[in-house]
């Protein structure tokens, strides 16, 4: 009996709990093949050989490889999304700015597949993901620039340019994802502990907020 079958066979919940963690391993795995072979050189057979599945039950979640493909840049794009929600209720940029990194530097230590996913369909001009890209991506940049632009207003920052900040800030705290290997090689061959981790995020906020004179 497959394992599909056998789900069907569960109570209610139980299938629920199951499909949800079979999704999840999927992901996960689909996550690093994708980070490691990129788009055209993933198979559903890889991945299911690295989540540990039967690849029939990839076609059960997951019709096509490009739906899969979307579904692990969607979740990557959905986790800094939270990230990003601190702006909305920030009294300033020490809060807001500083707290946007925090987040952004633990996400990068916790889904550094998903960085690099990310990094290489756009480095290669966004052939899956294009209309993302043009309607929720730039919907949220949008809405964080307004929120940068309002402190700045308010006197709590220098007048920087908004939309280049983030690009900064991008590109500083996803280094650390993409770029792992090489920092990883600068640090003796070893991932950074969690004091060298605590280490680079005050860095990076200090360099920041005082870059941009935030109060």
């Amino acid at each position: 009996m497959s394992g599909d079958a056998q789900i069907s066979r569960l109570k209610p919940g139980k299938r629920t709990d199951i499909r949800r963690e079979n999704e999840r391993t999927i992901l996960d795995a689909a996550e690093k093949v994708f980070a490691e072979a990129g788009f055209g050189g993933a198979t559903m057979q890889l991945i299911a050989d690295m989540a540990g599945l039967p690849k029939a039950n990839l076609h059960y979640y997951f019709a096509t490889k490009e739906d899969l493909y979307r579904k692990v840049v969607q979740q990557i794009f959905e986790i800094w999304l939270d990230a990003a929600m601190i702006f909305d209720d920030a009294p300033g940029p020490v809060e807001g700015i500083g707290g946007y990194i925090d987040a952004k530097m633990d996400i990068s230590r916790t889904h550094p597949h998903g960085s690099k996913v990310w990094a290489s369909e756009v480095m290669h001009g966004a052939p899956v993901i294009q209309d993302y890209l043009e309607t929720t991506l730039r919907d949220w940049t949008e809405g964080r620039i307004k929120a940068i632009q309002r402190w700045i207003d308010e006197g709590k920052m220098a007048p920087v340019n908004p939309r280049h900040l983030l690009y900064m800030l991008w590109a500083t705290t996803q280094h650390y994802a993409d770029f792992g290997h090489q920092i990883q090689t600068l640090n003796g061959g070893k991932a950074l502990s969690d004091r060298q981790w605590n280490e680079a995020k005050a860095s990076v906020k200090d360099m920041v907020l005082r870059g941009i004179g935030a109060k």
